[in-house]
Formats: C-alpha cells, sequence, structure tokens
C-alpha cells in the first residue's frame, strides 16, 4: 500500500491565489464552481492506491513535488521546436497555448463559416458568452476527481470550439498545449478545452501535449465535449509529454440523440501518465468508439481509464486499447462499460491488448461489464502476450533478420489502433513516433533470446 504525503499548505495557498486573482475577472457563476472546486481538492486530497480506481497508480511523484503555477513560459520555447508538431495546412485553426495561456502569435486561424467560433475560452469568458455556462465546469464532474476539482479550480485559459447546427468543419481544430519547466523548478499547468458541437453539426479536433526534454513538469488538463442531436466530433490526442514530465488527463463526453463520437488516442510520452475518459450515451441511438495506442519504456507508467456510460437504448459502443511495453515500463488499462436500465438494444464491445517486450515489464488489466438491461449485447475481451517466437522464426527463415522481424510483428501489432485513425497526417505522424521509439525500447529490454 503506497501513502502519499499531503504538502496542503502549498496548493492551499496556490488555490488561495488563484481565487485573488480571478475574483471579480469572470462570472459570478464561475467564480462559485471554482470555489466549490478548490473546497473538494481539499476535501478529497490527492488518491493514493487505498482508493480501487488508482489502486495500480502511485500519484506520490506529483504530490509530494511542489510543482509551482507556471509563468508564460515563452523563454523556454527556444529550447523546443514546435515545428514537428503542428498540423499546418491541414488544419482549419491551430491554437497553441503555453503553460495554460493562449499564444496567439503562435496561433493560427483560417476562414471558419458563419456561426463558428473557435479561439481562447479565457477571451470566450471575458466577453460574456452567455452559452458557456451550462458546459464549461458542468459536463467534467468534479466531486470524485481531485486532479479535475483541481483544474476547475487553477485553469486560466484553454481552447474553445463551438459549430452551430447543421455546420461541418472540413478541416481539423488543432489545439496544441506545451508545457515547461522554468529555471530549473518544477511548474504546473491546468489547461482546459470546450468543444460544442450542434445539431447536425461534424467537426474534427486534434489536442496535442508536449514539452521540452529534460523537463519536470505537471500537465493537469480536462477536455469537455458536447456532441448534439444527429452531430459527429472526431477526437484525437496526441500525448508526447517531456519524458520527465507527468500528465493527468480527464476527458468527459456527452452524446445526444443519434450523435456520433470517435476518439484516438496516442500516447508515447511522460514519466506518469493518467488519462480518465468518461462517455455518455445520453441519447437514443448515440454510437462511440474509442481506440488507443500507448507506447511504455524505462520505469514510465501509462494508466487508462475509460468508461462508457449506456443511458438510453438502441446505443452502440466499440472501444479497442493496445499497448507496448518495453524495459521496466508499466501500464493500467481498466475499462468500463455501463448499461443503465432503460438501455435497451445497447451494443457494445471492448478489446485491450498489450505486447510485452521484456520480461520485466507489465501491465494490470480490468475489464468491467455493469449490465443492468436484459435486452443487450455485450462484450468484451483482454490479452497479454509476448512476441510470437513461431512467427519470428517463419519472419527469420525468409531473410530478415531478428531486429527487423521483431519491429515488423510490432509495427503489425499496432496497426490495428493506427489504420482506424481517419486523419492521414496524424496517422502519419504516429506511426513515425512508433518506428522511432522502438529501436532503444528493444534494446533496454530483456527477455528475448536472439
Amino acid at each position: 500500500m503506497t501513502r502519499v504525503a499531503e504538502p496542503w499548505a502549498a496548493y492551499v495557498a496556490e488555490l488561495e491565489r488563484a481565487d485573488e486573482a480571478s475574483a471579480g475577472a469572470g462570472p459570478a457563476w464561475l467564480a462559485r464552481v471554482r470555489g466549490q472546486a478548490g473546497a473538494r481538492f481539499q476535501s478529497l486530497g490527492f488518491p493514493t492506491t487505498d482508493n480501487e480506481e488508482w489502486r495500480f497508480t502511485s500519484v506520490a511523484p506529483i504530490a509530494e513535488t511542489r510543482f509551482a503555477p507556471a509563468a508564460d513560459g515563452r523563454t523556454a520555447l527556444a529550447r523546443l521546436d514546435l515545428a514537428p508538431f503542428r498540423l499546418g495546412d491541414v488544419a482549419a485553426a491551430e491554437l497553441v497555448f503555453v503553460n495554460g495561456r493562449y499564444a496567439p502569435d503562435l496561433s493560427r486561424l483560417r476562414a471558419l463559416p458563419p456561426g463558428v467560433r473557435i479561439g481562447s475560452l479565457a477571451s470566450a469568458v471575458a466577453d460574456g458568452a452567455g452559452e458557456l455556462e451550462p458546459y464549461l465546469t458542468r459536463v467534467a464532474a468534479f466531486d470524485r476527481q481531485p486532479f479535475a476539482a483541481l483544474n476547475t479550480a487553477m485553469f486560466t485559459d484553454g481552447a474553445f470550439v463551438q459549430v452551430p447546427a447543421a455546420v461541418a468543419l472540413d478541416a481539423p481544430v488543432h489545439a496544441l498545449f506545451v508545457s515547461t519547466a522554468e529555471g530549473g523548478r518544477p511548474t504546473m499547468a491546468h489547461p482546459r478545452l470546450l468543444a460544442v458541437v450542434g445539431e447536425s453539426g461534424r467537426a474534427s479536433i486534434v489536442e496535442s501535449y508536449v514539452g521540452p526534454a529534460g523537463d519536470g513538469y505537471l500537465t493537469n488538463a480536462v477536455t469537455e465535449i458536447v456532441v448534439g442531436d444527429n452531430a459527429s466530433v472526431d477526437h484525437y490526442k496526441l500525448q508526447g509529454e517531456s519524458l520527465l514530465g507527468n500528465h493527468v488527463g480527464a476527458m468527459q463526453v456527452i452524446l445526444r440523440r443519434n450523435a456520433r463520437f470517435q476518439s484516438h488516442s496516442a500516447s508515447a510520452g511522460g514519466s506518469l501518465v493518467r488519462n480518465d475518459v468518461v462517455v455518455v450515451l445520453d441519447g437514443e441511438g448515440a454510437d462511440c468508439t474509442l481506440n488507443g495506442l500507448y507506447l511504455g519504456d524505462a520505469r514510465r507508467l501509462v494508466d487508462n481509464h475509460t468508461t462508457i456510460d449506456h443511458a438510453k437504448p438502441h446505443g452502440t459502443s466499440r472501444e479497442l486499447y493496445k499497448g507496448i511495453l518495453a524495459d521496466r515500463a508499466r501500464a493500467v488499462f481498466n475499462g468500463r462499460i455501463v448499461v443503465r436500465p432503460d438501455a435497451q438494444k445497447t451494443d457494445a464491445k471492448q478489446t485491450n491488448r498489450a505486447l510485452l517486450l521484456s520480461e520485466d515489464a507489465q501491465i494490470n488489466t480490468t475489464p468491467q461489464l455493469e449490465i443492468f438491461a436484459n435486452d443487450v449485447k455485450c462484450t468484451h475481451g483482454a490479452a497479454v502476450g509476448q512476441m510470437d517466437d513461431e512467427a519470428i522464426f517463419y519472419l527469420r527463415s525468409r531473410g530478415l533478420s531478428f531486429e527487423d522481424a521483431r519491429t515488423l510483428l510490432i509495427q503489425a501489432f499496432a496497426a490495428d489502433v493506427l489504420n482506424r485513425m481517419p486523419l492521414e497526417a496524424l496517422r502519419t505522424r504516429v506511426e513515425a513516433t512508433l518506428l522511432q521509439w522502438l529501436p532503444h525500447a528493444m534494446a533496454t529490454s530483456r527477455g528475448f533470446d536472439q
């Protein structure tokens, strides 16, 4: 059992400073929610492994570090070339945030269809946009999520995407979140993204999280997405934090009647990574797809917790997560499917597979089905294994070296997730990241005879 230290004085002081900084600077409803979230974080504290949701993931490296709120961090950008992370002309809009703050000079907006709003969340709040109140801080619950509560109390900015009814964005919106340390001291940022897509609207949203190599920091992100009746959203999350960085991300999605949501997640960075995804199918005939690929090496930890909540009938969900672990890396996958009593005719399928390249790598996988309706079709499957010796032997008998045979098999393992990404630019980028990561991962792993 791991117990976490409680550096309450530092965090309480930061929460008080955040309250003072936001006093009178925004709408009264947001100030109330911030206060409630700060109080809730103090009540919950950092999760320990006594908590069932965190029993395989100790957040002691985060809780025992005094992260200071990040300043603008612009000087640190000299050590990070943003070009490899941009989508360029592929994107309808590219919003860059440095330590959670919008950087307009680094961002780019193309001409947008009438009624579409894309930009800084802080600016939308300052403009008094009344349409924010039903969604901002309301979609992502923080009553049982301490990190979401901390974000809600302390976020200063983020990305805002609003697509009105019957409007389609043909190109993706890219939110690039950059975190940096400052002066060698660990810092924390609390970026946020809110996307609301109206009835019969369509949008693609890409979130990228990066940081300079060697920087230690905490990125504590929250994403809220609402997909209206008959609307469609393709969502991508690329997590490529510094290998000394920590990433905790919570995404909560609400789907209305006949809404469609596809999410594609790729995690290839960070020392301690936790992704919480909750999708509520709150309309009849809603459809949800969650795909994920995660890579781990050294002593890194990658934890994916997903919940697909079927609240209305005739819903469909498909989930496929695959992990590749090397060296002494650890991973956690907890996939939960809930079918409410009224959600008859639900069709849900969940699959999680992990490939271990080393005898020292490990994963804890827990598929969960909670079914309260009787006319449903739900399945789940989990598999953990090492390389197929017979397949390696076959490829070597055809002239491939041992390294090339392993690389080919690993590519084939990952391709099942990669080929489901509709956006070619991102699919190519994730595949290139995998190929760049593999040689070092295989060289540092033991447990296979050549």
